[in-house]
């Protein structure tokens, strides 16, 4: 602590100031805080790049529940200017939904806070008197402290405040703890999440991760293919010990392409394109089952409900025909 004491420059307060602030954290802006980030490594190629955003959630005096986020834009050529004509419509469009939910606050992703954020945050002031900061420190190993919460969870809840010193003000930042809160329909959507999400089912979440491997497996070997050809051409250095290794993998290939590994595989793979042929056939009957018994049905009723002709009461069969239903109506 001494050095945040000699640090000018820090606009956080040490941990001896608290803040009275209770602020409970939803699932929901912790999935779309990582998403977002997740989203912008892979579109800018960045290890860091700028992340922004929006907090909604409900204030009642000191008590505050962040439920929801969303991502907000910047002017174009200045990430520090906040672009307010998008953030005001995508407000009324959330609040248009959502009618209880606040804008309470920002996000953004960082290591430390430093007084750049001070400078963003002052354009959040005209929308909460009081807005919070939330800060993704993805860079961070472990959490100080005891809180479980804070170590489990790498984000970092801040609360604005003014501090005297030396007979100067300038704004800092409070640390405020929090404790995420879920409810009953969250804890199924973020169980559902995890399971792999799509029809529930885990055949499918198995799939899907057999896929994802061996997606990556094609990619890596991709990656080696391309490594001979340039060392074949010269246009990289030859690694003898990558070459070994490549060859020595190749050379376990061969084991398993004899005569008796592909008359099992191929005994497998018809197994299983005659399992799904059948559940296809199965649920197809099974429709045409349905369907066959509801037409019975509204015929049925259709019989029931003719009215009755007065007159003389014709014979159920005629000369040569069958007596019987279709005789009589025919």
């Amino acid at each position: 602590m001494a050095s945040m004491d000699t640090d000018e420059q820090s606009v956080v307060l040490s941990s001896s100031a608290t803040s009275g602030l209770s602020l409970s954290l939803h699932p929901l802006p912790i999935l779309n805080i990582s998403e977002h980030l997740t989203r912008l490594k892979l579109q800018t190629k960045s290890t860091a790049p700028f992340v922004l955003g929006a907090l909604l959630g409900t204030q009642n005096g000191r008590e505050v529940e962040i439920v929801n986020s969303f991502e907000l834009a910047t002017e174009a050529g200045h990430d520090d200017i906040v672009d307010h004509g998008f953030l005001v419509q995508r407000r009324d469009q959330y609040k248009q939904v959502f009618p209880s939910l606040e804008f309470i606050g920002w996000y953004t992703v960082a290591s430390t806070v430093t007084s750049q954020h001070i400078a963003l945050h002052e354009q959040f002031t005209g929308y909460c008197s009081t807005p919070l900061l939330l800060v993704l420190q993805c860079s961070t190993s472990s959490s100080s402290g005891a809180d479980v919460t804070s170590q489990a969870l790498p984000f970092k809840a801040y609360e604005p405040s003014v501090e005297i010193r030396e007979r100067k003000t300038r704004s800092v930042f409070i640390e405020v703890p929090f404790m995420v809160e879920t409810g009953e329909a969250e804890r199924i959507a973020v169980d559902w999440t995890a399971r792999g999400g799509g029809g529930g089912t885990s055949l499918e979440s198995h799939l899907h991760t057999q896929q994802a491997a061996v997606k990556m497996l094609h990619e890596r070997i991709l990656v080696l293919v391309q490594y001979v050809a340039n060392a074949i051409a010269g246009q990289v250095p030859k690694d003898h010990t990558v070459l070994r290794s490549i060859s020595a993998l190749i050379a376990s290939l061969p084991a398993s392409e004899d005569d008796a590994f592909r008359e099992e595989f191929n005994t497998e793979y018809e197994d299983v394109k005659l399992t799904a042929f059948l559940s296809v056939l199965t649920k197809s009957t099974n429709t045409l089952n349905n369907l066959v018994d509801k037409h019975l049905i509204m015929n049925g009723g259709m019989r029931d409900e003719r009215p009755l002709i007065p007159g003389p009461r014709r014979r159920a069969g005629r000369p040569g025909g069958m007596p019987g239903d279709w005789s009589a109506h025919a």
